[in-house]
């Protein structure tokens, strides 16, 4: 009962995620026009990491850093890596599109996982693994790419370094989560800043839309999705939890279409349908698997 009141835990942590992630990819992309790419990113990171260090002693927790290098490690792939390539990758390329690409992360978590963490993935997540890499491929259409080989490739490099982070999270479960959060965001916006000063061109054009996107990212997209994220990996295997966020660039090409008028194709639509078969597959629990396959039996 216990595991089954975690398992929805999980299942609500990702429905939350999906909903503020799908969403944001749409903000990011709408604040470029008033701040530089890395800039947004370093500012929306230290707001984050700032209120995440404001909750270790209001919950009770020591401010004391966890061990350096899961800190370090962490901070340079999830936070620089997945959230500074991301956003750079909107600069020349689509919202829509560009949360599919950097959505290769499950692909590279499987493959990681099955390496790192001597996971072996079951017969149905190979099944969905398969039809989600065809519904990926049918939603990004290489062959008609018309984004900048850049901005692919920033997304792509985005989805791996993400995809090493859930790793190394994965490996060290012993740390208290918010601990570990906090400090890591704090590392990877120190080297965001530092970044982002360095290629400084364009002075902020200030305005309400920018703060109401910046708050919208610091506290909900960035705090608490973090968060929720390394819950749910620590719920869940690596191969899941990544194949699990494939709702995440569906729901975001459909915020694109809505709010940006990036409206998908046949071909994309296709994609979009059997991604979510995939996702329809791994959500079965394992029990009914089980019993089906009882059943085959008993009828042969």
């Amino acid at each position: 009962m216990q595991n089954r009141k975690v398992m929805g835990l999980a299942v609500l942590a990702l429905i939350v995620l999906a909903l503020i992630w799908s969403s944001n990819w749409v903000v990011m992309k709408s604040v470029l026009p008033y701040i530089g790419a890395l800039e947004f990113v370093a500012l929306r990171c230290a707001l984050g990491a700032l209120l995440l260090l404001v909750m270790l002693p209001l919950s009770g927790r020591s401010l004391k850093p966890p061990p350096w290098q899961p800190v370090l490690w962490i901070g340079l792939l999830q936070t620089v890596g997945m959230s500074g390539l991301s956003q750079l990758a909107l600069v020349a390329g689509d919202a829509g599109k560009t949360a599919v690409l950097v959505y290769t992360m499950p692909f590279w978590v499987i493959l990681l996982a099955a390496l790192f963490l001597k996971e072996k993935p079951r017969l149905v997540q190979h099944v969905a693994t398969a039809i989600a890499a065809l519904g990926f491929l049918l939603v990004v259409q290489p062959w008609q790419w018309q984004g900048t080989l850049l901005s692919s490739f920033l997304a792509v490099a985005s989805g791996a370094s993400w995809a090493a982070s859930a790793i190394v999270a994965k490996r060290h479960q012993n740390i208290d989560l918010l601990n570990l959060l906090a400090w890591q965001m704090a590392v990877g916006a120190a080297v965001l800043s530092v970044l982002a000063f360095a290629t400084h061109e364009a002075p902020i054009i200030w305005s309400s839309h920018l703060l109401l996107a910046l708050g919208y990212n610091a506290v909900l997209a960035t705090a608490l999705c973090w968060a929720l994220w390394l819950f749910i990996l620590r719920i869940l295997p690596a191969g899941v939890a990544g194949l699990s966020t494939l709702i995440i660039p569906i729901m975001s090409v459909l915020w694109a279409w809505w709010l940006l008028s990036e409206k998908p194709d046949s071909a994309e639509a296709a994609g979009i349908g059997l991604m979510s078969l995939a996702l329809a597959l791994i959500g079965v629990p394992e029990t009914w698997w089980a019993a089906a396959r009882r059943f085959l039996r008993l009828k042969s």
